[in-house]
């Protein structure tokens, strides 16, 4: 995408709509310009009148006109600012949410590719790149050019020949911008990749706080903060740097510019063709222009910046996913709940090697199916092709005899509660992570899922109870309190299927058979698939399914596949040793 196309896109789906309000702001830029040119014009009957001519009746009128001046010019500029700040924070706000819907519809596979750390930054620090682009950018060349054009129509006013003389500033100042402006837009875009990497780090360092701590790695971490920090650092100072320069290049070039004309000027007055008090509404009206001139010189700067940060920002809004939400579908029946696996194969997008491979399963309505095998045998990717986490590459998935491709999104996963061994839980309340899985539901309601899981006896002994804060991911509560709340929701949301993926965590006996007992009850007469680690779940499962590499290698209840299965009898085997 070009530049121009940004700029286009921008405009039309960004601030298109905020047209009234810019419009606004380019009036009180125009007061602006006005106010300002003003003042330099006003010097002019100041001198003659006042100094020079010694007129008394003029001594209140152009000082109070001076005043009115700046008086108008200072409330333009604070009224047009604010404006545009409004403005900005709307653009913002709305290329934010679009990321953000992306981003929270997206793929699995496609959110498990990003770290979380380089979509933060791109969410904060490229946005407000953008949003400069829009606010800063578009303010300042509508009063910067408004007061320039007005300035410089004073000075050509009060003399052509030294006008010409000035306006050789301006396209020196545009070269030197232009040049400084590429090297931004290079250096900006490393520093927010810099930025992002350090964001990833600062992520690692708090979520394995207590692996560093156990394996005394604080001097190492530290060294390496250090040296993530030092990377940044020294794009920070070459950005700022490059910032920089266009100060001594400004005023160099401003000083030989008025060097010149003080020169010209000096010749002017001693041949009678230009008078003192045009002289010095001319000197004012040329040094009231060398702000906005600065300003129009490093605006390259500001959109060189806001376009790197769309070219990062742009790809993300842009992202196509595949799993999607398709209202023309019809929407999936559940009624018995049966699941069928009818050959199929599952690879992910970015490698073409097999994950599973002809995987047929038969699971029936309303009775406990278990998943058995090695680590890294395909087990949790079946669980993950049921409520589409991602999309099979060849056969078919049915439920109640339907292609579950075939049917609404939604309809499926309402149907389908999934409780991971990973249990996720947000820095909120226990009544609001409860209530995740039906936001509609009543206190009454949660307070019951929380006694069928168990975990009312350990909430009522918190000080606020239901309204207790659990940390990030639940960082105040234990592991079985974590599984028992992952519990209660599902119990809240009462689907037909339920996708458990046991805990492997060792667990004190009295809280396992807690949650032995409450998943006993949730899953009493529900579909439900399990990917069984406890001899307990495996002998009162109807039937078992044994995976390795991908592969069903055999099927059958607990009794047949001993006697039929070497590897499910070893791995039983294994399971008598533990207990």
């Amino acid at each position: 995408m070009t530049n121009i196309q940004i700029l286009k896109r921008l405009f039309n789906e960004y601030t298109k709509k905020y047209l009234p309000q810019i419009f606004l702001a380019l009036f009180f830029s125009l007061m602006l310009a006005a106010s300002t040119s003003a003042i330099a014009w006003l010097l002019d009957p100041a001198v003659e009148k006042l100094f020079i001519q010694k007129k008394q009746s003029l001594m209140l009128i152009i000082p109070l006109a001076i005043i009115v001046a700046f008086a108008t010019k200072g409330s333009s500029l604070y009224l047009a600012k604010t404006i545009m700040i409004g403005v900005g924070e709307e653009v913002r706000k709305a290329i934010q949410v679009d990321m953000m819907k992306n981003l929270i519809r997206a793929d699995t596979e496609t959110i498990e590719k990003r770290h979380s750390g380089k979509i933060i930054t791109n969410l904060i620090n490229d946005v407000n790149f953008m949003t400069g682009l829009v606010s800063v950018g578009i303010l300042n060349l509508f009063k910067d050019s408004l007061t320039l054009i007005g300035l410089l129509g004073v000075m050509f006013y009060q003399n052509w020949k030294l006008s010409l003389i000035a306006i050789i500033m301006i396209p020196l100042a545009s070269y030197f911008a232009r040049f400084l402006g590429n090297r931004i837009s290079k250096v900006t875009t490393q520093a927010m990749d810099r930025a992002a990497v350090l964001n990833s780090y600062l992520m690692e360092i708090f979520r394995n706080h207590k692996l560093i701590k156990v394996f005394q790695k604080e001097t190492y971490e530290t060294s390496r903060a250090n040296n993530a920090l030092e990377q940044l650092k020294n794009r920070g100072k070459k950005l700022a740097i490059i910032y920089a320069r266009s100060s001594p290049i400004m005023e160099f070039l401003t000083g030989i510019m008025i060097a010149i004309l003080i020169y010209y000027s000096g010749n002017l007055i001693m041949q009678d063709e230009l008078a003192i008090n045009n002289f010095f509404s001319f000197l004012a009206a040329m040094m009231l222009a060398y702000q906005p001139v600065r300003s129009l010189a490093t605006l390259n700067l500001t959109i060189n910046q806001g376009l790197a940060a769309a070219k990062r920002i742009l790809p993300i809004i842009d992202q196509k996913h595949h799993i999607l939400e398709d209202e023309k579908l019809e929407r999936l029946k559940v009624l018995s709940g049966t699941i069928t696996f009818e050959k199929v194969n599952f690879n992910y997008n970015s490698d073409s090697r097999l994950i599973l491979k002809n995987v047929n399963l038969s699971i029936t309505g309303g009775e406990m199916t278990s998943l058995v095998g090695h680590s890294g045998a395909g087990k949790s990717t079946i669980l993950n092709l049921i409520p589409r986490f991602y999309d099979f590459s060849e056969g078919d998935i049915k439920i109640d005899n339907q292609s579950i491709k075939g049917k609404r999104l939604s309809s499926l996963r309402e149907n389908v509660s999934l409780v991971s061994q990973e249990t996720t839980l947000f820095d909120d309340t226990i009544l609001n992570n409860i209530k995740y899985a039906n936001l509609n539901a009543t206190e009454q309601e949660v307070k019951e899922a929380a006694k069928l899981s168990y975990s009312e006896e350990f909430i009522d002994l918190l000080p606020n109870k239901y309204n207790t804060i659990i940390g990030e991911n639940g960082i105040r509560l234990s592991g079985g309190e974590k599984q028992r709340l992952s519990i209660a929701r599902a119990f809240l949301k009462n689907s037909k299927i339920i996708l458990l993926d046991e805990a492997t965590s060792s667990l004190d006996s009295e809280t396992e058979k807690k949650i032995q007992d409450a998943l006993n009850y949730l899953t009493k007469g529900k579909t439900t698939l399990v990917i069984a680690h406890r001899l307990s779940t495996i002998l009162n499962s109807h039937k078992i399914y044994v995976i390795d590499s991908g592969e069903v290698i055999g099927e059958g209840n607990h009794e047949e596949l001993l006697k039929s299965s070497r590897a499910y009898k070893n791995f039983y085997d294994k399971q008598v040793q533990k207990y």
